[in-house]
């Protein structure tokens, strides 16, 4: 008989241990894959369960997580890949069907686009990248321009079907819409879009819908002194979807001018007018607000979500939050182009994300088509540029019950950070990188 009797459900309920059960999920994912040994499924479930035993000596039941952590390592470790991909995606899937059902109630599960993140974590699985550990193990064979390389590719391929998307319809398509929360990359692929269809004949017409923000002296303050631009209150929807139904219908409108310097918009404005061959190209946070289109029909509008669907998980098992990379991001760019102390952008980051969570996220099954603007290689560049700082917050807000936000978000990130290999040299990043908006250094024009 085994040293282990019992085993730690997600629940926290003890049930017996049944070693069959392991070398039953090791058969099935060979199966998937066309394996059909079930000798060699048994040996395997015998070496997982030889290598549980010798890490738990005492009495502590082990958790069955962990158990799954030595199935995926037992496999890869004696030669089988393929089954080791079938075993983690199937592990994620049902994660992801744990989470929805918990969620129902809760949030709307549909506002998480499952079919996405299950092909952007196919994707992390065959390039050994769905964990820290792997991807610091590829940098240590000094793979990490590989990684730029793979990641780029991928961001490519996912512009290129959204600009087939928008010429399959490109006769009917008066506006097109780039969304996505804060950081996630809409100016660089609202560019590379735009360049994209403008091969094809596509013209585009640029409507920079900050000119439609109220006046700053509408906006309330919190406690500490913050305005909230995140919120689509903040900008006059009914304005924006009066002018784009004038504009698609051909009329000319005159489109007003916000001034930032003085938080309040101009009397000055501009006139626009539509060709028959230009198009409206919308960069927005809110671009699938309802309020902001609805004035235009749904044939006349092509909907491009994007968020960093990054599928790594931590050194804590865990999956890499996508409001953390983004956070990061904005941290970066606030510093390099706005002199924004990164500080400020952490403690103002609640207003982003219950913003988001009201406003964006829900809204996400509208898109036409989703991109993730996630790159794997990212992390470690963060790493070297943030990590000590995320360690000096995460004591600085520890004991200030007005920043706990602040401070359990910087905890989050610097475990994070702690557990990627730092790489301080951005310099193999290609110019025209989603990532260089937010770092520097681009060779794209931002407008």
């Amino acid at each position: 008989m085994g040293t282990i009797k019992q085993v730690i459900k997600r629940d926290g309920a003890l049930v017996d241990f049944t070693p069959q059960r392991i070398s039953n999920a090791i058969y099935r994912a060979a199966v998937a894959v066309g394996g059909r040994d079930r000798e060699r499924a048994e040996w395997l479930g015998a070496q997982v369960v030889k290598t549980l035993e010798a890490q738990h000596t005492g009495s502590e039941p082990p958790h069955i997580e962990e158990i799954q952590d030595i199935v995926e390592k037992v496999l890869i470790e004696n030669g089988h890949a393929r089954v080791a991909k079938a075993y983690i995606l199937y592990r994620n899937e049902r994660a992801l069907r744990r989470t929805a059902h918990r969620q129902l109630g809760i949030l709307n599960s549909d506002n998480i686009p499952w079919q996405k993140i299950w092909h952007v974590l196919d994707w992390a699985v065959d390039h050994g990248l769905n964990t820290v550990e792997g991807l610091n193990a590829r940098m240590a064979r000094g793979e990490f321009n590989d990684i730029i390389i793979e990641s780029e590719a991928a961001y490519a391929e996912d512009l290129e079907n959204a600009a087939n998307g928008i010429l399959e319809r490109q006769q009917e398509i008066k506006v097109v819409i780039v969304c996505g929360p804060s950081s996630s990359g809409k100016t660089t692929t609202t560019l590379k879009l735009e360049e994209r269809l403008s091969r094809h004949g596509m013209r585009f017409v640029a409507l920079n819908v900050d000119n439609y923000f109220f006046d700053l002296s509408m906006h309330p303050k919190d406690e500490f002194g913050d305005y909230d631009f995140e919120t689509p209150q903040a900008l006059d929807m009914a304005l924006i979807s009066q002018q784009l139904s004038q504009l698609v219908a051909g009329e000319e409108v005159q489109i007003p001018y916000y001034d930032f310097k003085t938080g309040q918009r101009s009397h000055k404005t501009t006139p626009m007018k539509l060709g028959p061959g230009d198009v409206l190209l919308i960069d927005s946070l809110h671009g699938l607000y309802p309020p902001m289109t609805e004035s235009v029909a749904p044939e006349r509008k092509f909907k491009v979500y994007l968020e960093p669907l990054l599928q790594m998980k931590g050194s804590n098992g865990k999956y890499v939050r996508w409001t953390d990379i983004r956070l990061i991001r904005r941290m970066l760019r606030d510093a390099a182009f706005r002199a924004y102390d990164p500080r400020m952008t952490l403690t103002h980051w609640h207003y982003v994300r219950s913003s988001e969570l009201r406003h964006i996220i829900p809204n996400n099954p509208t898109a036409d088509y989703i991109v993730n603007s996630a790159m794997p290689y990212e992390l470690p560049i963060y790493a070297a540029k943030l990590g000590a700082s995320f360690a000096q917050w995460a004591v600085e807000f520890k004991d200030d019950p007005l920043r706990q936000d602040a401070w359990s978000r910087a905890v989050r990130v610097h475990d994070l950070m702690k557990a990627v290999t730092p790489q301080p040299d951005d310099s193999p990043i290609p110019g025209d990188s989603v990532i260089r908006e937010f770092i520097g250094n681009s060779t794209l024009k931002y407008h």
